[in-house]
């Protein structure tokens, strides 16, 4: 099976479905990740020193996760907005095009974060379900920092739970790649509060630990 994890950001794809991801690659499917936006920007001054670290980072925490292929879009860090939708459509239907994916995974559209919001409706139009698309299954994942951070849209309602309990531990050693990224308890991108996160989903499935996701879509043929 062929799968596509399209993220906004380095870290992203790990915090929101780094369970699904190496148990994907464990099933022995190709799981190619597209990182859209660079990263960082939006902190200050950024050196190319910097950049290079990130994608460093991106680069061993996909090989923990078992990646078969990832890829730098380098959009401005939370400024997307100001690119054309198109071109993060066609930047994404070209990866699309040779991956021929069958499973898609990308950010709740109501997030906070302006480059995940964008994330997801070029997904959505990236991969309208056109006759004879490959793509059969298309769903969202949810990023602690993000996700639960605003306030005026509708939360995120998960309706698939994947079992972490075989590989929850590969996304937190995954996730400890991005040094930078990591925030100290009680934050939510703390090692302890992402377990913690897993735990409590899986509570609600009757699950020891879970990775929830909305299904966006789902084509049975």
């Amino acid at each position: 099976m062929n799968v596509l994890v399209v993220a906004a950001h380095p870290d992203d794809e790990v915090l929101g479905a780094g369970v699904a991801i190496a148990r994907h690659a464990k099933a022995g499917d190709k799981v190619t990740v597209l990182i859209l936006a660079t990263g960082l920007d939006s902190r200050g001054p950024v050196t190319t020193d910097a950049h290079r670290a990130l994608r460093h980072q991106a680069e061993k925490a996909g090989a923990i996760l078992g990646v078969a292929d990832l890829r730098f879009a380098g959009f401005a860090d939370n400024r997307m907005d100001t690119v054309a939708l198109l071109d993060v459509v066609k930047t994404i239907e070209d990866i699309a095009a040779r991956v021929a994916p069958e499973v898609i995974y990308t950010h709740h559209a109501r997030d906070l974060n302006i480059d995940h919001e964008v994330t997801a409706r070029a997904v959505a139009t990236a991969f309208r379900p056109t006759p004879g698309a490959p793509a059969k299954r298309i769903l969202a994942f949810d990023v602690p920092s993000a996700t639960d951070w605003n306030p005026s849209a509708a939360p995120f309602a998960p309706t698939v739970f994947i079992d972490a309990s075989a590989t929850l531990e590969t996304k937190l050693k995954a996730m400890a790649c991005y040094e930078g990224e990591l925030r100290p308890f009680p934050h939510a991108r703390s090692l302890d509060a992402i377990r913690a996160r897993a735990v409590a989903w899986g509570t609600h499935v009757g699950l020891s630990s879970a990775e929830p996701f909305e299904l966006l879509r789902e084509i049975v043929r």
